[in-house]
């Protein structure tokens, strides 16, 4: 049963079997087969399957993607008493500083010498033959770390320099690299993993079809369900598709979200990083305007959307603050009625699980 958190977001019980721990492909699935649940306003939910979006999308309407790539952001560290850790890329800072998270790796290094060594190309998660050995993910890292230097492969190190504001696990710190972010990711990184995926996947598990430009630590999952057949029957429906990137709105993004809320469309978010981006870019009227920069916004029911009318998003855990977005969208009496009923219905949490649509 779906409840209120002390903290007043949704809270309910999450069991082991509602985890998806591999990609649909895996499960003989389809990239666009996994379930939709669909919720209409103050109608009862509609299951469906995400091959049918563009049955419950209007002409008009507008489907906002996050185009960002996902990157290989978790690396192998060495604190200087020579424990292992893992650190975890979370979002770039002004000033080529980075948020990160330092985890305590699940398995002992693999030799002496994993610091020093590129980790070997990984087959492609297409086929259910592809998986990696299971092993357990990283978990959290308590220990103090301010002030502490750490020890990355190819003689690269991060110095840790504060703890990130308002975070209990993340922190400020400055990378040192021999090369390019990207080019050393590729040699000595791989995707930032959790408890519920046993097993480590290939990188391409972890896209959508539509990524341009590398730049997400985490995979912007409510979009990995998008096949170019999805895409282009929504085209075909007379439902626009444009993108952003984090949070960079574009010109011609400002302008289609404008066009399409002046002639009566929906602005469909996939995610809530796009509805993060869009919301900082709207006026108190919704009007967006072409942006680029951070963002400290935290959407809530108090503070509502303005720009944003419809939201694709996976399922997200008891008591997230994600929630509170979700709510801001929905509203309580639908977002309880559909968490109840994909919870009884046996729907799959996580980044490869099944989807929400959300039109209120």
């Amino acid at each position: 049963m779906t409840a209120l958190a002390p903290t007043g977001i949704l809270d309910f019980e999450l069991p082991p079997e509602r985890e998806a721990h591999e990609p649909p492909e895996v499960r003989g699935l389809r990239r666009d087969d996994v379930r939709l649940l669909v919720s209409p306003g103050l109608d009862d939910p509609v299951h469906a399957r995400f091959s049918d979006l563009p049955d419950f999308l209007e002409p008009g309407d507008l489907v906002v993607v996050n185009t960002s790539g996902t990157i290989p952001a978790a690396i192998d560290a060495r604190l200087p008493d020579g424990t292992d850790v893992e650190l975890h890329l979370s979002s770039r800072m002004p000033a080529s500083l980075w948020a990160v998270e330092l985890r305590r790796p699940a398995l002992p290094a693999m030799s002496p010498l994993r610091l020093g060594r590129s980790r070997p190309r990984r087959p492609s998660a297409s086929s259910p033959r592809s998986y990696l050995e299971a092993a357990p993910a990283s978990r959290p890292w308590w220990g103090p770390a301010a002030g502490v230097t750490l020890a990355l492969p190819d003689g690269a190190h991060a110095d840790v320099l504060a703890p990130y504001p308002g975070s209990a696990r993340l922190w400020v710190a400055a990378l040192w690299l021999p090369e390019p972010l990207l080019d050393y990711l590729s040699k000595h990184g791989r995707p930032i993993r959790y408890r519920h995926v046993d097993r480590e996947w290939p990188l391409d598990a972890y896209q959508t079809v539509y990524a341009t430009e590398p730049g997400s630590a985490e995979m912007p999952s409510a979009g990995r369900a998008f096949s170019p057949e999805i895409i282009t029957a929504l085209v075909a429906r007379g439902v626009a598709v444009t993108p952003l990137l984090l949070h960079r709105v574009p010109r011609e993004t400002a302008v289609g979200v404008n066009a399409t809320r002046s002639a009566g469309g929906r602005i469909v978010a996939v995610g809530t990083t796009v509805v993060r981006a869009l919301e900082t870019a709207a006026g108190d009227d919704g009007t967006v305007a072409p942006s680029e920069g951070w963002t400290d916004l935290f959407v809530t029911p108090e503070r509502g959307v303005r720009a944003v009318g419809g939201l694709l998003t996976g399922w997200h855990e008891p008591r997230a603050s994600h929630l509170l977005l979700l709510e801001a969208v929905a509203g309580r009496r639908l977002l309880e009625a559909a968490y109840g009923v994909a919870l009884d219905a046996g729907y799959l949490w996580h980044e490869f699980g099944d989807l929400h649509l959300i039109l209120p």
